[in-house]
Order: structure tokens, then sequence, then C-alpha cells
């Protein structure tokens, strides 16, 4: 089978979770994986980035797969249920509100900002080497703060998923395909 550029998609959200790590500014590029499957699926009527394009499916396809990390079991039917996802979906779009409203709160002068990464949106972990002050507002700082926890949060949940069940699992309760599958029924009507 002939290999195109994108099949190597993974490298990019790999490299995205390490920059993170380095330079919480860098999680401003995770906007990518929000609006291109959007725009995607506007324009298409298709789910093509999630079958095609997405790095982090790719990434833990290659982990579970090629790499052996997966049990490769199904799922629990509980977890492929359209209750589940879009249940998972109002509560992803919740986190992110609440992180939104964080970054208003800094812009606003409401708050300080916080360097801080929530992980699985509990564990709040210090990250103070992965920002020191730049020409930005603080609140362009809090953005990314939030955004990384959200991204390396789903990113955790989609290896776990991998582990435990098939490598793509986490493809079938990610709010951006669930989103991105509403826009396609949508558009189909």
């Amino acid at each position: 089978m002939k290999k195109h550029a994108y099949d190597y998609l993974w490298i990019a959200s790999a490299l995205y979770l390490l920059l993170g790590f380095f330079n919480i500014l860098f999680a401003w590029l995770g906007l990518l994986c929000f609006f291109i499957p959007l725009i995607l699926s506007l324009t298409q009527g298709t789910k093509g980035y999630c079958n095609r394009y997405c790095g982090r499916g790719q990434l833990f396809a290659l982990l579970g797969g090629r790499f052996g990390l997966s049990r490769k079991r199904d799922m629990p039917r509980w977890m492929t249920s359209k209750a589940f996802r879009y249940g998972f979906l109002v509560f992803f779009f919740v986190m992110f509100f609440q992180m939104l409203w964080s970054t208003y709160l800094v812009f606003a002068g409401a708050q300080d900002l916080r360097q801080v990464v929530t992980l699985l949106w509990t564990f709040k972990l210090p990250w103070h080497w992965a920002y020191h002050g730049t020409l930005v507002h603080p609140g362009v700082a809090q953005f990314a703060f939030g955004f990384y926890s959200v991204m390396l949060t789903s990113t955790i949940l989609g290896l776990i998923t991998m582990v435990l069940f098939k490598p793509r699992s986490w493809c079938v309760y990610c709010p951006m395909g669930t989103m991105t599958q509403l826009i396609c029924k949508a558009k189909s009507r």
C-alpha cells in the first residue's frame, strides 16, 4: 500500500504534546485539530478528517496496532452507545467552556494567570516551567494552559481505551468525531 504524506500526521500529534510540555504557547496549534475537522465536515459533508488526517487516531493505531500495545478487544456496548457519545460531548463542552471562562477572567483582570495543567479535569499539575512570560497578554497563556489540559486529557483517555480495547477506540467517542458526525448527518438531510 502506497504511503502518503498525511499518513505521517501522527508525528505532528506527538510533536504537539512534546512542544507544549516545554512551551505552553504551542498549545494554540491544537486549534487546528478543532477547526480543520469542522471545516471539512461543513464543506464536504464527510468525516474525511477523522478517517484520513487525524494524527491522534493514527498515533493510537500505530501504538496499539504495529507496536501491539492494545488488547484489541471490542469496547463495551455502553461506550459505543449514542447516549455515552453525546453525553461525553456535552461533558466536553462544559469543560471547554469552563476553560474559556477562566481565560476570559484572566483577560478581564479578574483572575491571575494560573500556570497549571489540569489532567483528567481533576488533577492540577504545576506547569510553571513551560511559560516564563512573554510579550503576549497573560490571557493568551491562560488559554494555552487550558487548551493543553484538554488535549493532554483527551490523549490520555485515548491511550487508556487503546490499551484496554481496540487501537482506535478513542475515535468512537471522540468529541470532534461526534460533532463532525452530527454535521454530516445534518448536511445529508
